[in-house]
């Protein structure tokens, strides 16, 4: 029998009883302590899910709830591993950023000459647009006099 094993059924072994220095899986842990009020009373302690060592995690009665926990160790580790990943995924991107920036130099260097209108054809375009914009609805401000303002209004021109 390894040490992640219910000592009653075989299946894995989910909390220690303190009292009978037994690993029980969810199943057996109900039978057990469901048998009298004096077992009900046991202390138990939840195993850690990655390592199968005591957790923080402690309870007691005739039926827990199943739970998972994880010792200060393992979570540290995630927590450790978690960071390293994060760096290491930053640093990745970074030196893309880096290789992009300079891949992408020679992309500002294109002539654009026959991009630029002249100037000319830039202010006819504005003067269409002002033409168009005069038969539109204007909003009329009121006058600051009144206590309380009135929604604005439109008018036609």
């Amino acid at each position: 029998m390894d040490g992640l094993s219910c000592v009653l059924c075989e299946k894995r072994a989910m909390m220690l009883c303190d009292s009978d220095q037994a690993k029980l899986c969810w199943d057996c842990d109900e039978k057990v302590h469901s048998a009298n009020f004096l077992v009900a009373k046991h202390s138990r302690v939840l195993l850690c899910r990655l390592c199968h060592s005591p957790t923080p995690w402690t309870a007691s009665g005739t039926k827990l709830t199943p739970t998972v926990s994880f010792c200060h160790r393992c979570i540290l580790r995630r927590h450790t591993r978690l960071n390293h990943l994060v760096n290491t995924d930053q640093r990745h991107r970074d030196s893309v950023n880096d290789d992009e920036e300079h891949d992408f130099d020679h992309v500002l260097d294109y002539d654009n000459s026959d991009y630029i209108e002249e100037e000319g054809e830039e202010e006819d375009d504005d003067e269409e647009e002002d033409e168009d914009e005069e038969g539109e609805n204007q909003v009329v401000p009121m006058s600051s006099g009144s206590a309380t303002s009135p929604p604005v209004k439109t008018i036609q021109v």
